[in-house]
């Protein structure tokens, strides 16, 4: 067949509308380009090699066809021909969406088709619609068996009480053949309600008596019927339908003298009551059900609406969140699960703004307290800059740059976070905060810009937790982490922000700093080394060791330091 007749190109449609993309679609653009000729295998590798090393030295990813132009194995031109050759679409620059574009072409008709929004008031309702008709459905069902069910028994038993009175009573007229007292005696049977005849047989099956007298004297026949004969005792009843359409319940019964059958009693109950009390309770249940479903569809829909509302406005809250409004609330008044969302969506709203206010002011590890004065008194000018008594820890580790020439870059980077994190979280943990990372050190403040009155003691213990930290880390492998050095001194700082209107920093300066540092230079790995003026603070819970005088460049005398022991809990 040809393969431009109509019937290929209608398959082919369907088969773009509803099937799978080419494969052409499917495969990346390196290795189109190396299909095409443009590049070699080899070609394609250095490039993946290049752009790799990209991502990791710049952090973000470069684009394959940008690294082949750079590498010259291709030009821009070459490469955009190619591609818009190999994908059907049209770019003009490697700058343009080139993945987006082909992610549609990818993409079938069906599979772009926007998936339908239903909403939660109308799922709500098509729920409470569904569990409703099921229920009633189910409910009337069962409880129209039952009736259906129970109706026939009462039938049953209405036949039974007439059909036992006409054999007591017949016995004797028909032992004399008294046709006048048979006939007589179910006279008036049709005048009980659904009795629809009765007849007296001898035992010749000679009708001797029959509610319609005409057919006195004839053979009775037995009724056709098709449902089986129930017998109970000495009564025997089946349902049959009469000429005239009627659904009829027949019941038998021996009539019996001395144990001598002398004949039967036929009496016959009409059943088609049953079927019209139970057509009248259908149409009574429909009735009901449809009042229940106009009443359930009101309510399901303002229930829907109730709780769609709210979920909206969490939404539009959603909305403001993602732009940056962190201080946009919810106003919902209720006590309920939604309440809850909405109280802590708004405390959510509440912790991005003082993260984001935190990050703005402070940088990323700035500790609790400091945020809440910011909150308390935003407009405070105490960030302009002020001097302080403050404790300095400054840590460092031994022998890095020798550790950094035998180590992969990635295992450099996984070692020093470890000890950053460490380091971080004990000088929060005690109440301080992290000014700044130079290089492999960490610089700690306590005291500023949250006054504690034993910020000595603090900066103190959270350098001896942390070296404990670091020695048991140590055992896994991190060989840097026992190699940390700390110095710590107090005094007077100057705080507050400092840089430009481009990059502003809140830090601490002055000549307690520079101390501070150049007592970390002087601990070995391992070591807290101290000044004297922190010893005297916390002299009567230190244990510490004297060391020889240092001297300090820009000091004019030796600046006495100890290493310390221990601390006391």
């Amino acid at each position: 067949m040809n393969p431009l007749t109509p019937q290929n190109t209608f398959h082919s449609k369907i088969k773009k509308l509803f099937g799978k993309s080419p494969n052409d679609f499917r495969i990346t653009i390196g290795e189109l380009l190396r299909r095409k000729g443009i590049i070699t295998e080899k070609q394609l590798q250095e490039a993946l090699k290049v752009q790799k090393e990209k991502l990791y030295t710049l952090g973000k990813a470069v684009r394959l066809g940008q690294i082949i132009v750079e590498l010259g194995y291709a030009s821009e031109e070459e490469l955009v021909k190619a591609v818009n050759i190999g994908y059907q679409i049209s770019v003009k620059t490697l700058a343009d969406d080139i993945k987006g574009l082909v992610k549609d072409k990818r993409r079938n008709f069906v599979e772009g088709l926007p998936r339908p929004r239903i909403p939660i008031w109308l799922q709500f309702f098509a729920a409470t619609m569904v569990i409703i008709i099921t229920t009633i459905f189910v409910m009337s069902f069962f409880m129209l068996s039952q009736q259906k069910e129970r109706l026939y028994r009462q039938t049953v038993k209405i036949g039974k009480v007439s059909l036992n009175y006409f054999t007591s009573n017949s016995s004797v007229a028909l032992l004399e053949d008294n046709i006048l007292r048979l006939n007589t005696l179910i006279k008036n049977a049709t005048a009980v309600e659904g009795v629809v005849y009765a007849i007296i047989v001898d035992r010749n099956q000679i009708i001797k008596a029959h509610t319609d007298i005409t057919k006195i004297g004839e053979t009775f026949e037995e009724f056709d019927h098709t449902e089986d004969v129930i017998k109970d005792q000495d009564v025997t009843y089946f349902n049959y339908y009469s000429t005239s359409g009627k659904q009829v319940l027949n019941l038998t019964r021996p009539v019996l003298f001395k144990n001598k059958k002398l004949g039967q009693v036929h009496v016959g109950v009409s059943i088609d009551f049953i079927e019209n009390l139970i057509n009248k309770a259908r149409l009574t249940i429909l009735v009901i059900t449809f009042f229940i479903i106009l009443l359930g569809s009101a309510v399901a829909v303002w229930i829907g609406f109730h709780f769609s509302r709210p979920i909206s406005n969490l939404l539009m809250a959603t909305g403001e969140i993602a732009s940056g409004n962190y201080q946009h609330k919810i106003i919902l008044a209720r006590n309920d699960e939604l309440g809850n969302l909405a109280t802590a969506f708004n405390r959510m709203g509440d912790e991005l703004w003082k993260n984001s206010l935190m990050q703005k002011s402070f940088g990323k590890y700035i500790g609790s307290e400091v945020l809440e004065m910011i909150l308390a008194n935003p407009e405070n000018d105490w960030l302009k800059g002020h001097r302080n008594e403050a404790t300095i820890v400054f840590t460092d580790i031994r022998g890095f740059s020798s550790y950094s020439k035998l180590k992969e870059p990635e295992e450099i980077v996984e070692s020093l976070n470890e000890y950053f994190e460490i380091a971080t979280q004990a000088i929060q943990d005690h109440g301080g905060y992290v000014d700044k990372f130079i290089g492999d050190a960490v610089l700690g403040v306590f005291g500023v810009p949250v006054y504690h009155k034993d910020h000595v003691e603090r900066g103190v213990r959270a350098a001896s937790d942390m070296q404990k930290m670091f020695m048991n880390k140590a055992t896994n492998g991190n060989s840097l982490l026992q190699s940390v050095g700390i110095g710590i001194h107090t005094g007077v700082v100057v705080s507050g922000n400092i840089g430009s209107q481009d990059k502003m920093e809140y830090t601490v300066i002055g000549d307690t700093v520079n101390l501070a540092a150049h007592l970390n230079r002087i601990a070995k790995p391992g070591e807290i080394i101290i000044t004297k003026s922190v010893y005297e603070n916390i002299e009567d819970r230190i244990t510490v060791e004297p060391l020889p005088p240092k001297h300090i460049k820009g000091k004019t005398k030796p600046v006495e330091t100890f290493k310390l022991l221990s601390i006391k809990d």
